[in-house]
């Protein structure tokens, strides 16, 4: 299974529309998952016409940190997703602390509270920082922001490949989209 990972969009705050990029780099994949901060569902059905979408709920999703914008209702978002692939638990949401930012018991005590455990790979956002980490047995993967990144206007941003292969082995990859 591959699956596009996707975030902070803040489509129209950032810009009008997804870059052309996303939809080629993004071609052939089985799934979407956006970390968050879509604002506009728009975003989501553009996507949706890829593959399947599901989307975290991003704090500017609702409206919080003078965000303008609110995302309407949509039964693809919710504050958490738990995917299991294959043998692999994959866990989505916006923003949860890691342990880098805080304590390892923080860290667990968020993924238990967001997915009832442990994942092998958490897919967060919110940062605009794309990055992959390994913290303990998860692996967390930020794709950054495809329309922001690192807050910055006018420069290509990033997304995330993450493959499945049978038995559960994976690989990610973060795509500059120049």
């Amino acid at each position: 299974m591959r699956i596009g990972l996707i975030s902070d969009t803040h489509i129209p705050e950032a810009c009008e529309h997804l870059p052309p990029r996303v939809f080629e780099v993004f071609r052939g994949v089985d799934l979407v998952m956006h970390a968050g901060d879509v604002y506009l569902n728009r975003v989501l059905d553009e996507l949706a016409e890829i593959a399947p979408v599901i989307a975290a709920l991003g704090n500017g999703d609702e409206g919080l940190d003078g965000h303008q914008f609110r995302l309407a209702p949509d039964e693809r978002v919710r504050i958490a997703h738990l995917v299991e692939v294959e043998t692999l638990r994959i866990g989505l949401a916006h923003a949860l602390p890691t342990p880098d930012e805080t304590s390892e018991a923080v860290f667990r005590n968020a993924m238990h509270a967001h997915f009832g455990g442990p994942v092998d790979v958490l897919v967060l956002g919110h940062s605009h920082l794309e990055g992959v980490a390994q913290f303990g047995p998860t692996l967390v993967v930020n794709p950054g922001s495809a329309t922001l990144p690192r807050n910055l206007v006018g420069v290509p941003g990033t997304v995330g490949i993450l493959d499945v292969a049978p038995g559960g082995s994976f690989s990610v990859e973060i795509i500059k989209l120049d």
